[in-house]
């Protein structure tokens, strides 16, 4: 690193769960990775006076803010960081990139197609100008799905004829847990089908270089109330004793037909549910080729399996490879061979990823194009479990 690389001002919109993880990302990322130009955590944003400041305080941001229109308008400001619920990225990042700042967004992109495209030409009119943007599919940063990935590209697996995708969580098996935003369509957009089938949907493009054509979706949602948070919960353990109206799917399965890439023709079986008691954070995939196999889970997720089916009938089997050589993609920045990474790192790659692209002007991925792609496989499934369609073209 030297003294006199350009800076990148950051302000981060956002401070829960995913303020949490993008903060650990610019934090670390620029001690690990010797970056073309310097992030500095300039502001972090939330409505919340006594919170934000908190959470200045615990993720190392230089000041806090309350409203973000502020770094809008402050010219100090490069980056534009948005990790709110869904129902204010369009506004944020249109704002952010006419204003010409970049804009990292998280996933996924917006809570409507309409709003996705509006993102999206916004983005188209940015780059014209040198601004730079991105959706935050941070698992694509994994070091295994980045070898997986070379895998396929270098074509190991060769044909690939089917493809199986299950992101399995358990967090809301309990039907008196709490009401969240994450539970309210008019925040979230949609339930575990946008949450985490979003992943799945992103990482299976990613790997096979193919897109989904055509959806045919079932949506269900088991616990249709839940208690409303108190003012004590979290302190007290208390809850309120009214219930709201859960108004988002509980889980999503769809088939899909695949177009283009590796997977030309290939047919994928989709999962995703908050429902899979005793899944933790199981984003499951498996591709099955002509030559070969890969599978992944992200509860191991420093682990790749890999199967070679062009090796003699007695030695073929899946093959464990345990993916922290200097050799696997991210991987020649963090500790010595088999010093396993987690969940965090994916989010410092992200910043690698994103501060590169700046820098050398080039357009980082996935695009906001790439995640207008994935909102309209979201509403593809959404009408296709509505309407039951056979099969739902996406557009």
């Amino acid at each position: 690193m030297t003294d006199d690389r350009p800076q990148l001002r950051v302000a981060m919109i956002g401070y829960g769960f995913m303020g949490a993880a993008h903060s650990q990302g610019w934090r670390t990322a620029p001690r690990f990775f010797d970056l073309p130009a310097e992030p500095v955590m300039s502001v972090i944003v939330g409505r919340d006076t006594v919170r934000v400041e908190d959470a200045r305080r615990r993720f190392g941001w230089q000041r806090a803010e309350t409203d973000w229109r502020a770094v809008i308008d402050d010219p100090d400001i490069d980056v534009v960081d948005i990790c709110t619920p869904g129902d204010s990225h369009a506004e944020i990042a249109i704002a952010a990139l006419d204003a010409g700042k970049h804009v990292l967004c998280e996933k996924p992109l917006a809570n409507t197609v309409a709003e996705a495209e509006a993102m999206t030409a916004a983005a188209e009119r940015a780059a014209a100008r040198g601004i730079r943007s991105m959706v935050g599919f941070s698992y694509r940063r994994v070091p295994a799905i980045g070898f997986a990935r070379r895998l396929v590209q270098e074509g190991r697996l060769g044909a690939i004829r089917q493809v199986r995708a299950l992101y399995l969580q358990d967090w809301l098996r309990d039907e008196d847990g709490p009401m969240t935003w994450r539970l309210d369509k008019t925040l979230a957009g949609s339930g575990s089908l946008g949450d985490i089938g979003a992943h799945a949907v992103d990482l299976v493009e990613h790997l096979t270089g193919s897109q989904l054509g055509a959806v045919s979706g079932t949506l269900a949602t088991f616990v249709e109330e839940r208690p409303l948070l108190g003012e004590g919960v979290g302190l007290s353990g208390t809850a309120s004793t009214e219930r709201g109206t859960v108004t988002v799917d509980d889980a999503a399965w769809f088939t899909a037909r695949l177009a283009g890439g590796e997977a030309d023709g290939a047919i994928g079986a989709f999962e995703a549910t908050r429902y899979a008691t005793g899944r933790k954070n199981a984003l499951r995939i498996e591709l099955s080729g002509s030559r070969g196999a890969i599978a992944f889970d992200l509860e191991e997720m420093n682990e790749l399996q890999f199967y070679d089916a062009t090796a003699p009938a007695g030695e073929q089997g899946f093959t464990r490879i345990i993916v922290t050589e200097p050799e696997h993609p991210y991987m020649a920045n963090w500790w010595p061979t088999g010093h396993a990474i987690g969940y965090e790192h994916a989010f410092s790659h992200e910043v690698v990823d994103l501060v590169t692209a700046i820098a050398s002007g080039t357009d980082p991925e996935p695009s906001f194009a790439d995640g207008l792609h994935i909102q309209r496989v979201l509403d593809a499934v959404e009408r296709s479990a509505a309407d039951g369609s056979a099969w739902t073209p996406i557009p």
